[in-house]
């Protein structure tokens, strides 16, 4: 019997097995959809901080933050690719150290 199971594990062909990540879109993108509201108008993305320029990362919302997220997902995102929206609410998400790790963002259409 182990004979037959180091022959199995030792000449099986890799193919059999389709043995590959899977891939995460938020991790590509660095975009995630997190809910809708129950209107179905209102929309909550978490965008990663590596998305903004270190110097645009603040740990509050500010004029040029919003301008800078709704950049990233009118470009990002494809259900508001070439839609009016508007960012309603921007939550910064921090790390264990502190350091702000991406934005909760509410739109609205």
């Amino acid at each position: 019997m182990v004979v037959a199971i180091l022959v199995f594990v030792l000449f099986t062909p890799r193919k059999w097995f389709h043995d590959e990540p899977q891939s995460n879109p938020f991790e590509e993108s660095g975009v995630q959809f997190l809910a809708a509201g129950t209107d179905g108008r209102v929309r909550t993305y978490r965008i990663d901080a590596k998305l903004l320029a270190p110097q645009k990362r603040a740990a509050r919302a500010t004029p040029e933050l919003e301008r800078e997220t709704h950049d990233i997902l009118s470009r990002d995102v494809e259900d508001l690719k070439g839609h009016t929206f508007q960012v309603v609410q921007i939550d910064p998400q921090r790390a264990a150290d502190g350091s702000v790790a991406g934005y909760e963002v509410s739109v609205r259409f």
